[in-house]
């Protein structure tokens, strides 16, 4: 072969030397293969012996699934392991696959060869990798491929030293090879990528083929006009599901109290229960005295989990046991579909009110086990917005009907045929929160809304009694029941069946990993999976791991809390308690949590030598680890200590940024530490489904673009100007070609780095006063709009420990207003200006006890950091600190501490100078996107240093972590903001040009419309919010910057501050009693619904002074002495188009004020406004109303007049007893004649009570309306 025919046409830079022709046998340093073994059918579980099969290596790829079990009396026979950096090779296979290769990347130490595969490792001078792609390259793939022959034409073999003599043309010098693999590599890992999310996407075209084509099976969603229609199918689909033992129609509570009776009767039979003797009406009055004592759903979720009940026998038959506490089964999570446990459904249960003259309310249904209601459901027709059945539900609770047997109520569920949302009960001191109003989703996340789907996956048996007894967290932090999203249920299962089907005699077991976004409830996930763990019985010791510095904050402290009555979570002071605790056989030490750095030094503790007999006994049992925040700490020593210590534990994470190839550790990723992944909700599953916020990043420049290339430049050409530069060619060319890179580095299309200007600019550029001063001006001068005048908190992370002392220092002295104070670690020297430190972090500590009444030191400064956490998360003993604004924090720097893991709703803002990528990056974003309500829409996120190469890290960490799910991370800008308000005001206002209604002056009459506004106006209002958050003001024009291009565009609103308030006064009207009461009962249903937050925007102070003078000039024109008719009727019009700003009821009055001043009948005062007119025959009229209604029913007007003059509501109504005392005026007679004149019928003397109470109820509520008079004969 001549030189020239071993060179490539295509080199690397640098590269010269002629290809060498090599012989395969040269190349290898071992050539190894496996055993024949037996083997079981399945798949290789974490723990288990393999063996490969022949079809592990096809289509030029290694896949370690294609194995199968070894039998357990063969597993001692096998060899060869699968290790990472060699090439696996099919020697004996049918013809069209014997000779395929594939790459292994990672050790598989549990799975082993067959004697039909060869292990091929290649000698330390050659690149693995790019002689495997040589290898299944066509022209080397034929060669080999005609090595084989065969007897048979089914099965073919390759001779070790033919194949061995194959001959080879490579690079002489490793450093080629390695180039040309590397890039052949990230080609490869390319394709696998896009590979996985061609799966991804036939998985989702499959799920929405599914949804979209229901015809196929025959599912069409059916339309319920009726809603009695709908709850027949629910009931039969129930009663399908699982729900077998009754259907219950009409039960009163005390039928219902019966019922559980029975039921509890027939469950406790038993000699040492109720020895064959029913319980007695005393007896089931005491178990309802347990219940009424327990009074919140928290309590109640103990008591039905508790199993049992204890009663004092008052039976006299049972002579064995009266007098005798007795205990009876209630319930047991574990008894599923089996058992004892038993499944019925009350439909249109009775609920008492708290007068015991009004009608008693019906429920929709109720699903009880074992005769406890536990879930309650409220449905809704076709068309008719799920909104109103959850505030059905709210109204319910705050007349009281969840009390007694009721309050048992664990799960309310809310459903229409098109929509279901559930939630857990808040009971009678919570508040009904619809941010936690959840949707129920497959396991891919994908959310379910067909009424079958959700009754069938989250309503039948076994589900809904695991959900009652597993899924449910009575959570002791703020004593709130809390319910599981679907995609913690689906993580806790799959933990749960991995250690089920674990095998605990095989070591270096990896049971998986949960990846769930910051934000999304990962230690409810863990600490559920957990229990379901300890209560199956499937493993002795579930043990947490976390960092010692969250668990000397938040983690322990949750995880009691969420910890049962018979559940005990076990915390370990010292290496000594640990032990004991892993050594115990008590149920009580089944939950241990630790830290990750205790557990590492179990073994070698100085003072507490485990011997060998410890040991054995630990590893005897059957141990869990659970690790939290796993991307965090499992990649160091002491991970692999622990490992080396429990072989045979099994170990899951927990992450919601997990290591993957892109910015894995030390050549490791969360996969090859954890195993694979067991469930994923990505923080773009977590955005879309509003269980987090998502982001606005903002980069800022804090110096030129066009400056800092010049000075790279320049110093890169060496010359001290740009016309030095340009005089010489030489540096010219310099010049121009750092002149012309962008500012951040990349990669280019082989995925090699390129570097940026930024990258040439050193950290002291962003550590000077310039720098600085311009962050601090920055944060300061945009402090009151971002953070809500200080309702909010932000978070500002620095580059290291003197920084944060610097920009301390530049704080306190440019805005001592300003609450600030600074965190991070006192114990690092920091690169030896440990003294310097030391005196900021005397002066941090000293302001923050001056300005808080505290007495920390810096050997306290631990504690004085729970103290900032528990200030910044409004916890204990902060609870309501907002109500007194002096003792808040405005602002905390830090350096590394608190970008992960904690968590508080109330910080909106994260101010950024220093550098992250991946997953360091996405964390930190996290700690602004927990929920709080529609004053924050969004975290906020500033960032100044490298500002383009952090825009480009922000882009690689929203590809990595959104789980290749095209959902938006990032909120709208306040451009695209305004242009969408601009959208939304012209929808709107086309909706009321079309209805016929000028100047927005009423609600349209249609509901069709009315829906449509109450749509519109929501978003609108949604946009408005976020917009304000961005600097969106009144009447002041929007100017936009771009950094970038350093050009300015403004924008201007369509409306302003009067036209939206105008538009939320008649938004407030579409749930307003109309003047009568008659109409627009809540109990009615509408097909839209109102979001209370929006009803209360204050329209109070609406710009009137415009509408008075529409009004001066029409009084000036109509009392002018031969005023045309022309000029009164265009001012009147004038006049009516400024009504737009009056409520419906004061638009009615100022016609007849107008009516009046035409007729003559009234004479306008000067200098008395429109307005005060208004108010005065409104409040003319509801005198006469008052009067009216005292006349017609004989009552006590005085009384009635006091009720007018109070803020009176349905909930505050009979306080004292004061409405009852005005219904003992009424003149019955005379009340029993007005009824039976309206309804034209006779009435029986108790109904007539209830009547009047209605209607004076609503009389009052609405503040009056005109009184229906009979017709005159």
């Amino acid at each position: 072969m001549q030189d020239n025919e071993k060179k490539p046409a295509l080199r690397f830079k640098g590269f010269t030397d002629p290809w060498e022709q090599r012989k395969l046998v040269e190349l290898t340093k071992t050539i190894t293969t496996g055993k024949s073994v037996n083997s079981d059918e399945g798949e290789v579980s974490d723990g288990d012996i393999g063996v490969l099969k022949t079809s592990c290596v096809s289509y030029d790829r290694f896949n370690p699934s294609e194995s199968k079990p070894v039998v357990k009396s063969e597993q001692q026979l096998v060899k060869c392991a699968v290790e990472k950096d060699s090439v696996i090779v099919s020697r004996m296979n049918t013809p069209e696959r014997v000779g395929a290769c594939g790459y292994v990347s990672t050790d598989f130490p549990n799975l082993f060869l067959p004697d039909r595969l060869w292990k091929l490792k290649f000698q330390d001078t050659v690149d693995t990798y790019f002689v495997y792609m040589m290898l299944v390259s066509s022209a080397y793939k034929e060669k080999i491929t005609s090595m084989a022959s065969g007897t048979s034409g089914s099965m073919y073999n390759i001779p070790k030293e033919t194949f061995l003599n194959l001959q080879l043309v490579i690079p002489a010098k490793i450093d080629e090879q390695k180039q040309l693999g590397k890039i052949l590599k990230k080609i490869d890992t390319l394709i696998t990528l896009h590979q996985r999310k061609l799966e991804k996407l036939v998985q989702i075209r499959k799920a929405f083929a599914e949804r979209c084509f229901l015809q196929s099976r025959k599912e069409f969603v059916m339309a319920f006009t009726k809603e009695a229609d709908f709850e027949e199918a629910v009931v039969k689909l129930l009663i399908e599901r699982g729900w077998k033992d009754g259907v219950l129609k009409n039960y009163t509570e005390q039928q219902l109290i019966q019922n559980w009776a029975n039921i509890l009767f027939e469950n406790n039979r038993g000699i040492d229960r109720l020895n064959d003797y029913p319980l007695t009406d005393g007896e089931m009055q005491q178990i309802m005295e347990q219940v009424m004592n327990a009074k919140t759903p928290m309590k109640l979720n103990k008591f039905i989990n508790g199993k049992s009940v204890l009663i004092k026998r008052d039976n006299p038959d049972d002579k064995l046991n009266f007098g005798k506490e007795v205990s009876l089964k209630i319930y047991d999570r574990l008894e599923i579909a089996a058992g004892l446990s038993r499944y019925q459904i009350a439909e249109q249960p009775k609920f008492p009110t708290k007068s015991k003259i009004l009608n008693d309310r019906r429920g929709d249904l109720m699903l009880l086990i074992n005769g406890m209601p536990v879930i309650h459901m409220e449905l809704k027709k076709s068309g008719v917005s799920i909104k109103r059945a959850c505030n059905q539900i709210e109204k319910y609770a705050a007349e009281g009907i969840f009390t007694g047997l009721f309050s048992l109520v664990q799960i309310f569920v809310a459903m229409n045929p098109e929509e279901t949302v559930y939630f857990a009960n808040p009971g009678p001191e919570g508040q009904f929160n619809p941010s936690y109003y959840f949707h129920w989703a497959d396991f891919y996340n994908e959310p379910m809304n067909d009424w079958k789907d959700v009754t069938t996956a989250l309503l039948s048996i076994p589900m809904a009694h695991m959900l009652v007894g597993f899924y449910t967290v009575a959570d002791g932090s703020d004593g709130i029941l809390k319910v599981m999203r679907s995609y913690q249920y689906y993580a806790a299962s799959k933990i749960s069946d991995a250690v089920s089907k674990a095998k605990w005699e095989n070591d270096q077991q990896r049971g998986g990993y949960i990846w769930h976004t910051t934000g999304s409830g990962k230690t409810m996930t863990s600490f559920k999976s957990a229990q379901l763990i300890a209560s199956s019985k499937d493993a002795d010791k579930v043990i947490f791991l976390m960092d010692r510095i969250e668990l000397g904050t938040q983690s322990l402290k949750e995880y009691r809390n969420f910890a049962g009555e018979n559940e005990e979570v076990q915390a370990t002071e010292n290496t000594d308690v640990l032990v004991d605790k892993l050594k115990s056989t008590s149920p009580s030490d089944t939950l241990i949590v630790t830290s990750i750095q205790k557990m590492s030094n179990i073994k070698d503790d100085a003072q507490n030598k485990l011997n060998p007999n410890d040991i054995a006994l630990i590893n005897a049992k059957r141990l869990v680890f659970i690790v939290d925040e796993c991307h965090r700490s499992t990649f160091g020593d002491m991970m692999q200590t622990i490992k080396h210590t429990f072989p045979k534990a099994l170990f899951f994470g927990f992450t919601g940024t997990p290591i993957q190839g892109e910015n894995q550790k030390k050549m490791s990723t969360t996969a090859t530490v954890f195993g694979n992944e067991l469930h994923r909700y990505s923080i773009a599953d977590g955005i879309r489904d509003h269980n987090v916020l998502g982001f606005d990043p903002y980069k800022v420049l804090t110096f030129k673009d066009s400056d800092l290339r010049k000075a790279v430049a320049l110093e890169k050409a060496k010359a001290y100007s740009v016309d030095e530069a340009l005089a010489d060619p030489q540096k010219s060319k310099v010049f121009y070609k750092y002149l012309n890179l962008p500012m951040a580095g990349g990669k280019d299309a082989l995925g090699e780095e390129i570097k940026g200007i930024e990258d040439y600019i050193p950290n002291t550029q962003y550590e000077g006063e310039e720098h600085q001063k311009a962050v601090v001006e920055d944060i300061c001068e945009n402090w009151q709009t971002q953070s809500r005048n200080s309702k909010f908190h932000a978070i500002f992370a620095t580059s290291s420990i003197p920084e944060a002392i610097q920009y301390y220092k530049r704080f306190r002295e440019a805005a001592p207003w300003l609450k600030v104070t600074a965190l991070f670690d006192p114990n690092i020297d920091n690169n030896g200006k440990g003294i310097t430190k030391e005196e900021g972090l005397k002066e941090i500590v000293e302001d923050y006890n001056a300005r808080y009444g505290q007495d920390f030191s810096i050997p306290t400064f631990a504690k004085m950091k729970k103290d900032i956490a528990a200030r910044l998360a409004h916890k204990m003993p902060y609870q309501r600190i907002e109500r007194t604004p002096e003792k808040q924090l405005d602002l905390l720097i830090v350096v590394d501490q608190m970008l992960t893991g904690f968590d508080s709703k109330w910080i909106n803002t994260l101010y950024l100078d220093k550098m992250l990528q991946y997953e360091n990056l996405i964390q930190a974003f996290s700690r602004t996107n927990r929920l709080f309500g529609d004053d924050k829409q969004f975290g906020t996120i500033k960032y100044y240093r490298r500002p383009h190469t952090m825009e480009k890290n922000i882009a690689d960490a929203v590809k990595e972590y959104s789980g290749d799910k095209p959902f938006g991370l990032f909120v709208d800008k306040l451009d695209k903001n305004v242009e969408k308000l601009n959208a939304l005001y012209a929808e709107i206002k086309d909706l009321f040009v079309s209805a016929g209604i000028e100047e927005f002056s009423q609600i349209p009459a249609d509901m069709a419309e009315r829906k449509k506004f109450a749509d519109l106006f929501q978003s609108f209002n949604e946009n408005l919010e976020a917009a304000k958050v961005q600097g969106f003001e009144w009447d002041k024009p929007i100017v936009i910057i771009n950094e970038d291009a350093d050009e300015k565009t403004e924008l201007h609103a369509d409306f302003d501050e009067r036209t939206f308030k105008v538009l939320a006064l008649r938004y407030k009207e579409l749930f307003t009693p109309n003047p009568d009461g008659s109409e627009n009962d809540p109990d009615d249903d509408v097909p839209y619904a109102v979001n209370s937050y929006l009803t209360t925007i204050d329209t109070a102070d609406i710009d009137t002074d415009y509408m008075n003078s529409r009004f001066e000039k029409y009084l000036k024109i109509f009392y002018q002495e031969g005023a045309e008719a022309e000029a009164i009727h265009q001012a009147e019009t004038e006049l009516h188009k400024t009504f737009a700003t009056l409520s419906q009821e004061e638009q009615k009055y100022a016609n007849i004020f107008l009516h009046d001043i035409q007729s003559g009948a009234v004479v306008p005062q000067p200098g008395k406004t429109l307005r005060e007119y208004i108010a005065e025959y409104i409040a003319q009229k509801q005198n006469d109303q008052i009067h009216k209604v005292a006349e017609v029913f004989g009552l006590d007007e005085k009384k009635l007049r006091a009720f007018m003059r109070a803020n009176i509501t349905e909930a505050n109504i009979n306080e004292f007893g004061r409405f009852d005392d005005l219904k003992a005026t009424v003149d019955k007679a005379k009340a029993k004649a007005y009824f039976e004149a309206i309804e034209e019928t006779k009435l029986i003397p108790p109904k007539v009570p209830v009547k009047y109470d209605k209607l004076l109820r609503e009389f009052i509520v609405s503040g009056g309306f005109d009184l229906k008079m009979p017709k005159e004969s």
